[in-house]
């Protein structure tokens, strides 16, 4: 049978979208890949910080997603599974490889140069809200009612989490930059969402798919470093070579394996809903670093985002 062609993206029947069995609902073993996420990706907002200095975004990026490449691709030929992805499958993985772990991340990288990391955390506790309406263009997949009002939950609960911080940064030129690159980030990370469900339904194994997704991003922070003339720089120090070690290994293979894995057991809504949750840890491991104080805003911030998970786990299966 011939693939169809690789951008096109198949619609899923609104019936079967939003239907669901009971093993498809929630599951206490969801919650593994969704905690140990949270932890690592709410830990890596302060560990990019050690990243901005005098090595260029483009480069430090190259420098993460091509050390997490090298690693998975010596994983998987070791472990004797297969690279090898047709060219249908080889341009999915590309575009969602360009949009994942390319633009996201220059963009996320430059949004941490002129806000707050918290502010720019904010901004992506809308991915899981921002699938839903993507995937229900995209793809014709309906969800339910409980699953929009989860997303929203998780957005309104991170606001209050940070209104503090969000109210303390000055909305000046740099801040409102700042704010553009880091709304950017989510809508590239949101279409690279839609092609990495789109390289699964082509049949691209989430291990290979991970590996070559993230080579492609390097590439891509390659070719606009050679393209823009910025230099090659490294900084030999332990907080900028620990957190890069830490960012490739842990924020990227580890966090990233489990994510799509989680999402394609359980959908990108569901999965996506993690960076809802990572701002709260954020505050935590600011308050031990920073010494900063959690106020009943936050608490009641707090609350929300965790009333949004457990109903958005609960709710059926979608997207």
């Amino acid at each position: 049978m011939d693939l169809p062609h690789p951008f096109s993206v198949p619609r899923v029947p609104p019936v079967a979208a939003a239907e669901t069995t009971a093993s498809e609902r929630y599951d206490l073993r969801d919650f593994g890949p969704l905690v140990v996420c949270s932890l690592i990706w709410g830990s890596t907002w302060f560990a990019i910080t050690f990243q901005l200095g005098t090595v260029p975004p483009a480069v430090s990026i190259a420098y993460r997603f091509g050390l997490a490449a090298a690693v998975l691709f010596t994983w998987l030929l070791a472990t004797r599974r297969s690279l090898r992805l047709n060219r249908a499958q080889h341009l999915a993985t590309f575009a969602q490889g360009v949009l994942t772990f390319g633009i996201n991340y220059i963009f996320v990288y430059e949004a941490e140069k002129r806000l707050a990391s918290a502010a720019v955390a904010v901004i992506f506790a809308a991915m899981a809200f921002a699938n839903l309406v993507l995937f229900r263009m995209a793809l014709g997949a309906k969800a339910p009612r409980a699953a929009w009002l989860a997303s929203g939950l998780g957005v309104a609960g991170v606001a209050v989490l940070f209104a503090g911080e969000l109210a303390q940064a000055r909305m000046d030129a740099r801040a409102l930059a700042g704010l553009g690159f880091g709304v950017a980030s989510l809508v590239s990370a949101t279409a690279g969402n839609l092609f990495a469900r789109r390289a699964q339904l082509l049949g691209v194994e989430v291990g290979a798919n991970t590996a070559w997704g993230m080579a492609y991003g390097a590439g891509l922070m390659v070719a606009i470093v050679l393209a823009t003339g910025q230099p090659w720089r490294f900084e030999a120090t332990a907080a900028y070579v620990g957190s890069l070690v830490y960012l490739a290994l842990i924020g990227s293979v580890t966090a990233f394996l489990l994510y799509f894995g989680l999402a394609r057991r359980r959908g990108y809504v569901l999965a996506s809903y993690i960076s809802a949750v990572t701002p709260a840890i954020a505050m935590l491991i600011s308050a031990v670093f920073e010494h900063a104080h959690w106020g009943l805003a936050a608490l009641a911030g707090l609350a929300l985002v965790m009333a949004g998970q457990v109903m958005l786990a609960r709710a059926p299966h979608s997207g």
